[in-house]
């Protein structure tokens, strides 16, 4: 019996029947005439809105509630003025000189007062946090001061500091340093403990330690404090520019106070805001320049 032989340059059959040279050029024609598509994340699908544009948007639609509420009669001018009326009396208190000097002494006492309160309370808790003997020395103390409410003192450190700019660079002071101080210690106490033994390992000397891993570690809670702290600073201003001040954004507040200007006071109070605001945006960049190395979720 004869066994006959295929060609050895003929295509091999399959069992479709189709050989495999066909059908490799059938595979690479429909490869090249296969229109691909780019692969969109599902996030940017949609139509993206520019974010300082959502930002305003909730300001925005607040003004226009209130100057509904105020064209309609529901608010009377005796009991809040209008966005109308405040931009006129702002625009006033500015062309006569009075909002931006106010605005400068403000700004200086709260200034001098972040920097004391951050001194001392960036100071206390690193005795406490990097020292077991600052810890048993320091927070004890520390934790009882702050349950005080620091208003509760001005009296005391008008008795101390007289009547001048001290009580009230004081009181700032005392605001500031509670906040700094629960989150710088937090943060040094944070550090994983395993960081430390890698340093160790590598031959780092306590100094070292501190220097690379702690301080590092501990910066996102002093951030985080500091931005606290801006808040309180303000809040303090507020009490401490009423203690015979006869200057300053409270001493304006108290004078329209006095004569029942409510216009002049929400003023002022958007002169806080704004101020309040434009501190925590200057923080918040130090986040984004300091803290680079730490990838955390921003919202989606």
């Amino acid at each position: 019996m004869s066994i006959s032989h295929a060609p050895p340059n003929s295509p091999e059959p399959d069992i479709s029947g189709i050989s495999k040279a066909e059908s490799r050029g059938a595979t690479r024609t429909d490869a090249i005439d296969l229109d691909l598509q780019p692969v969109v994340p599902a996030s940017t699908r949609s139509v993206r809105i520019p974010r300082w544009l959502r930002r305003t948007t909730g300001p925005i639609l607040l003004l226009a509630l209130w100057q509904l509420l105020s064209a309609t009669g529901v608010l009377t001018p005796d009991v809040l003025a209008s966005p109308g009326r405040i931009t006129h009396v702002g625009w006033d208190l500015i062309s006569d000189g009075s909002l931006p000097s106010a605005m400068g002494t403000s700004l200086r006492r709260v200034a001098l007062g972040l920097l004391f309160g951050t001194l001392t309370g960036t100071g206390l808790a690193l005795v406490s946090g990097l020292f077991r003997i600052g810890e048993d020395v320091v927070d004890a103390p520390v934790q009882m001061l702050r349950t005080v409410p620091f208003v509760g003192l001005i009296p005391l450190f008008i008795i101390w500091f007289g009547i001048g700019e001290a009580p009230k660079i004081a009181i700032i002071t005392l605001g500031v340093t509670f906040p700094l101080y629960l989150n710088v210690y937090a943060g040094i106490r944070g550090v994983d403990s395993q960081l430390v033994e890698a340093g160790e390992s590598l031959g780092l000397s306590r100094w070292g330690l501190v220097r690379h891993v702690v301080l590092p570690g501990a910066l996102p809670g002093a951030l985080t404090g500091l931005r606290y702290s801006l808040g309180i600073a303000w809040l303090a201003l507020v009490f401490a520019e009423q203690v015979n001040a006869d200057s300053g954004i409270g001493f304006l507040m108290v004078q329209a106070r006095d004569f029942l200007q409510t216009d002049v006071i929400v003023v002022c109070l958007i002169v806080y805001a704004f101020l309040g605001l434009l501190a925590d945006f200057v923080v918040r960049s130090l986040e984004r320049v300091l803290l680079q190395w730490r990838p955390t979720f921003t919202g989606r």
